[in-house]
């Protein structure tokens, strides 16, 4: 690898149907998970419940890992990502806050027509055909 590496942790929450929330921060074009960079001394955990009460106001309540994952960055040239990646189940609304532009629910088995993060693309939603779905709200 060439380049510097960012580690995130990141939520997968997904609705009834079965969609997948995917978040875009301001000055971004790439669709991503809701997430973000751990501060020092935070597990994964707590990082992504401070993340998801962020970024789109809602209170994590339950989580399952679903795999580590690298892929180039979305939005910083030459720099890999390396996400580790939970299914999510949260309370309360959920709203854009902080730096989310904008949100959209997607479906995993045909994404729309819109630029997605790397990670999101090639790793996390081909593993979303098959598992559990936590109801959100």
């Amino acid at each position: 690898m060439t380049g510097r590496l960012v580690e995130i942790v990141a939520g997968v929450l997904r609705d009834a149907d079965g969609r997948v929330l995917t978040v875009r921060k301001r000055r971004t074009s790439a669709f991503m998970l809701p997430g973000g960079k751990r501060e020092p001394g935070e597990s994964d955990l707590e990082a992504l419940a401070r993340e998801l009460a962020e970024e789109i106001g809602c209170h994590l309540i339950h989580t399952k890992a679903l795999g580590l994952f690298e892929a180039p960055a979305a939005n910083e040239p030459d720099t890999q990502v390396r996400g580790a990646i939970y299914l999510a189940s949260v309370d309360g609304p959920i709203a854009a806050q902080a730096e989310i532009e904008e949100m959209l629910w997607i479906d995993p088995t045909a994404p729309p027509g819109v630029r997605l993060a790397p990670l999101l693309e090639t790793h996390v939603l081909p593993r979303l055909g098959i598992g559990p779905t936590f109801p959100t709200g």
